[in-house]
């Protein structure tokens, strides 16, 4: 056999005699933990009517189309070309189910009408209905057609539901007339208890913007969700959006015969934007205008919001971690482009795809600093000390930061370096008032001591608890081979012996909420 086990236990920690040839360990990486703080103005992309700016102006005293002018320069107010939309509410389903509280009825594709008893019929892609109580496949799409009241699918909508099959999966679409289908956006888009010109303003912009976002080339014109406009459906409405869509009924705005893209947002921090400066090319009534009534918004000036570096890596799909971001501003001063610095280089994105990724309220940022905690690579052995080395980039009043037993408490001197022993894993941030960095955790191994004899290593491990499993492992071709395993002692203690010559070590497994603990190489002739 390869070794003997003698005693309770096993471990090695010497270093390899001089003129060996061991190869000297590779010095693990410094691990650093980066957050950015952010400082911005506005909510939402900046472009068009800016919905607190609606509020204000409201407030007063203009109407919805004096509002309506101020933020979009140009169209005038015309009707609505059509009078109905076709609104995807169901996307490549395994199964669906519609349901009426009332009789209702379903046509096939050839428009045969089947009745319908009130309840749930439930579809997968064989599109079987209970027609005169037998289950039958109907050619589809097939449509829903409402008795007196809303049909349901996850929820209850006006007008019909169209079900179809695209290879296995189904689809449904709400056939519903424009106005109904703004009940269920608009108080989804702009609060309800908001002065009526205001709502009134807000629905004329969303049924231009809907119209001017019709898809073609599918079998259905919109989105429910982000991707054209939020729509609840019948649970989507109130009382006092409804009327202000029946108080603009058909309205739109026109440029040059077609409803225009009446693109809308939160706040736009005191100035919407030009959209030649978000899209690269010029809006003739998307032009940039003053907003005294950004400021109604609680968002008009936000941050210092801080980022997690990674977060931000995940969020742009980074491998390597971000060092450091470079803004490029365009003349509205809101990001364009950003370039980021990571180890294997740096990448442009846009201002865009920056805010998105990092999490960001708009591209309007008035202020970028960096919090950043560095500590060594690799773990620190029990009773060693680790340092730290913080640093603050236009952030004042920084602290280093531990946390014990809970509480976060300062640690080190009046700058951001510090040197500390540490007897078990521990945790450090940077603070500065209320505002803190993400946390840098600090990894601590046992101490694996190890004495040598002729055929055998013996040592101890602390601070572990009797019981810590300890390996005895071969440097060979293929790594590191486990060539026997034991527990330690009472005392920490353990020993193992070799019945063959070789390059080892003593490699003690996780445990206890501490990291791997190695020794260093050992010769045993």
């Amino acid at each position: 056999m390869l070794f003997g086990l003698i005693g309770a236990g096993l471990a090695l920690a010497v270093s390899a005699p001089a003129g060996s040839g061991a190869p000297a360990p590779t010095k693990p990486a410094a691990v650093t933990a980066t957050t950015f703080v952010v400082s911005g103005r506005g909510w939402g992309h900046g472009v068009g009517m800016s919905q607190y700016g609606a509020l204000g102006y409201a407030q007063d005293g203009w109407t919805y189309d004096q509002i309506l002018a101020h933020f979009y320069t140009g169209p005038e107010l015309g009707p609505a070309p059509v009078a109905r939309v076709r609104v995807l509410v169901a996307e490549a389903k395994g199964a669906v189910t519609v349901r009426s509280p009332v009789p209702f009825q379903v046509r096939d594709v050839f428009g045969k009408a089947y009745p319908l008893d009130a309840g749930a019929v439930p579809l997968g892609p064989k599109l079987r209905v209970p027609v005169n109580g037998t289950p039958t496949e109907l050619a589809g799409p097939i449509v829903f057609v409402p008795g007196t009241a809303p049909l349901e699918l996850d929820r209850p909508y006006r007008g019909q539901i169209e079900v179809g099959v695209t290879g296995a999966r189904l689809d449904a679409v709400n056939i519903v007339g424009l106005e109904q289908y703004l009940q269920g956006v608009v108080a989804q888009e702009m609060p309800s208890s908001w002065p009526d010109e205001a709502l009134k303003a807000q629905a004329v912009a969303a049924r231009s913007y809907a119209l001017a976002h019709r898809l073609s080339g599918t079998p259905f014109d919109l989105y429910a969700d982000v991707r054209s406009q939020v729509y609840g459906g019948v649970q989507g409405e109130h009382p006092r959006t409804t009327a202000a869509i029946q108080a603009t009924k058909g309205e739109v705005l026109l440029w040059e015969g077609k409803p225009i893209d009446a693109l809308f947002h939160s706040t736009s921090g005191g100035r919407t934007l030009d959209a030649a400066e978000v899209f690269g090319k010029p809006v003739p009534y998307l032009v940039g205008v003053d907003d005294p009534h950004s400021d109604l918004s609680p968002v008009h000036r936000w941050g210092p919001t801080p980022v997690a570096e990674a977060a931000l890596r995940r969020g742009l799909k980074l491998r390597t971690p971000v060092t450091g971001l470079t803004l490029a501003r365009g003349p509205s001063g809101r990001v364009t482009t950003a370039t980021v610095t990571t180890a294997a280089g740096s990448t442009k994105v846009s201002g865009a795809t920056l805010r998105l990724a990092g999490g960001l309220r708009s591209t309007w940022v008035t202020q970028l600093a960096t919090l950043s905690l560095t500590r060594p690579g690799g773990p620190v052995v029990y009773g060693k000390a680790v340092s730290l080395t913080g640093r603050a980039k236009g952030v004042k009043g920084a602290r280093l930061q531990r946390r014990v037993d809970g509480v976060w408490t300062r640690v080190g001197g009046p700058g951001l370096r510090a040197t500390l022993k540490l007897l078990a894993p521990a945790s450090f941030r940077l603070a500065a008032g209320t505002l803190t960095s993400s946390v840098l955790r600090v990894p601590v191994a046992p101490r694996v001591t190890a004495r040598k004899a002729a055929q055998s290593v013996s040592g101890t491990v602390k601070p572990l608890e009797p019981g810590a499993k300890v390996q005895l492992q071969l440097d060979s071709e293929g790594g590191w081979l486990t060539t026997a395993e034991t527990t330690t002692g009472t005392e920490g203690e353990y020993v193992l012996t070799a019945a063959e010559p070789g390059g080892y070590r003593v490699r003690v497994a996780p445990a206890q909420g501490f990291a791997e603990g190695l020794s260093g190489r050992i010769e045993l002739r």
